[in-house]
């Protein structure tokens, strides 16, 4: 019967003192990585809510890159924009000093000179690239969003119509920049369908042919140009307003991110101050037990009969 106790004793303090030497490691270690839960069991509410709040933190970083990216591409073609209205306000003053009766078909020439290196450094931004080099302007084209051709020099758009939204937050999306024809292309004075491109060549070729005609062709050029120049400033504040809706949603991301890390403080997180005055009390109840253990321990029979 003694012996029975006896193991019954042993038995169920080295039970009580392991436990309490588990509970003591668990507080450590939420001390350590500042997370207490270790398993879902531990409280299966806030583990299922933990879950949660991790995957919205991956979607987050996911709308964050797509953002990033956007707004890259969207720098880009800004500048590029600018650019472009710069060399078409350019291309008018050329073609209102052609328009000028006192201007000589020799000035004339030169002038078209001009309008042929700003026509080409037109394309070289319209076939301009971002950092990660896509075509700006070319929509979901992996090529370039213009084809030169090498006798004529003729452009024409070598990229899709449209391009592909991307998610940003909360249900929202954006178009990451313009495409070419939202840029060149636009409806002439008589109806028909040009671009900007088309009709600084023909400027340029008839002012190279001289007379009246070379005059008559740049006075139509003005109101052309405008009407490419509208485009263009049109484009810019598209773009702009469109930057300006992903800065909100930055500023939504970042809020969110922020939310989620204090209810993942809340819902699993250890408070250090409570944690480690647990750890404490534990750790004196341990020794406690430690010490009380020993003592019986050390009594034997003799000394359990007096």
């Amino acid at each position: 019967m003694i012996s029975l106790s006896t193991g019954a004793f042993y038995e169920r303090s080295a039970t009580q003192i392991g436990s309490l030497r588990s509970r003591a490691e668990s507080l450590q270690k939420q001390i350590g990585t500042g997370e207490r839960l270790e398993r879902s069991s531990d409280d299966p509410v806030a583990a299922a809510r933990l879950r949660m709040l991790d995957r919205e933190e991956r979607i987050t970083a996911v709308d964050t890159r797509n953002a990033d990216q956007a707004e890259n591409n969207m720098r880009f073609t800004d500048e590029a924009l600018g650019q472009i209205a710069t060399m078409i306000s350019r291309a008018r003053e050329l073609a209102l000093h052609a328009a000028n009766a006192t201007t000589s078909d020799e000035q004339r020439a030169s002038i078209a000179t001009e309008l042929d290196g700003l026509r080409e450094s037109l394309l070289g931004l319209a076939n301009g690239r971002n950092a990660s080099g896509h075509s700006l302007f070319g929509g979901q084209a992996v090529g370039n969003a213009y084809d030169i051709d090498p006798v004529t020099g003729a452009a024409t758009y070598a990229g899709t119509p449209t391009l592909d939204l991307v998610e940003i937050g909360e249900g929202q999306t954006i178009q990451p920049g313009m495409t070419g024809q939202d840029v060149f292309a636009f409806t002439d004075a008589g109806g028909a369908s040009t671009d900007l491109f088309a009709q600084l060549a023909s400027l340029s070729t008839a002012l190279r042919g001289g007379g009246a005609g070379a005059a008559d062709a740049a006075r139509d050029a003005l109101t052309t140009l405008d009407t490419g120049f509208d485009k263009v400033t049109t484009a810019q504040t598209v773009l702009g307003s469109r930057m300006a809706w992903l800065e909100i949603m930055s500023e939504r991301r970042v809020d969110n991110v922020e939310r989620i890390t204090e209810e993942r403080s809340v819902m699993g997180g250890a408070d250090p101050a409570v944690t480690m005055t647990r750890l404490q009390e534990m750790m004196t109840v341990l020794e406690a037990s430690q010490a009380s253990f020993v003592r019986l321990a050390n009594l034997n029979l003799f000394s359990m009969l007096r």
